[in-house]
C-alpha cells in the first residue's frame, strides 16, 4: 500500500462566516495543492471538508500520515468521539446532537477505506507546509467576502 503525506487546515472569517481549507498531498516526489471554501460556514466544518477532500482525492486504499492542527479533527478521530457520536444516531454522551455529522459520517468511512495514522502540529508555528494550508485556507476565504 502506498503511503501518502497529507497536511490539512481550515479557516473562517467570522464563526460563521466566509471559510475555506487548504490541503497539501505528497507521494515520494509528488506534491499536489487543493483548496476550497463556502459563502457561509464554520471553521470546524471547513477542517473536515479539507481532511474528506484530501482523502477523497486517493484513487486507490492507502497508508496516510495526516497532520492537521484542528483538535477537533484530530480528537474526533483518535480518541474515538465520532465513532461513539454515529453508535448513538449522532448523539454526544451529554444527549446534545452531534455537530457535523454529514461531515463526520463521510470522514468515518474515509477512514475505514484507508489506514489513517492522525498527527497533530500546532498552528501558526514553524511548520511549513501547515503555513502553506493556511495561506490556501484563507485566500480561499477571502474570495466570499
Amino acid at each position: 500500500m502506498k503511503t501518502v503525506t497529507i497536511y490539512t487546515d481550515g479557516a473562517c472569517s467570522g464563526n460563521p462566516g466566509p471559510g475555506g481549507w487548504g490541503a497539501i498531498l505528497m507521494y515520494g516526489p509528488h506534491k499536489k495543492e487543493l483548496s476550497g471554501g463556502e459563502a457561509r460556514t464554520t471553521n470546524n466544518r471547513m477542517e473536515l471538508t479539507g481532511v474528506i477532500t484530501a482523502l477523497e482525492a486517493l484513487k486507490e486504499p492507502c497508508t496516510v500520515e495526516l497532520y492537521s492542527d484542528s483538535k477537533y479533527v484530530i480528537d474526533g478521530l483518535d480518541k474515538g468521539w465520532a465513532k461513539g457520536w454515529r453508535a448513538r444516531g449522532w448523539v454526544k454522551s451529554d444527549k446534545k446532537p452531534a455537530l457535523n455529522p454529514d461531515l463526520w459520517g463521510r470522514l468515518l468511512d474515509l477512514c475505514d477505506y484507508h489506514t489513517v495514522k492522525l498527527h497533530w502540529v500546532k498552528g501558526h508555528a514553524e511548520n511549513p507546509y501547515n503555513n502553506r494550508c493556511d495561506q490556501l485556507a484563507v485566500a480561499e476565504s477571502q474570495k466570499y467576502k
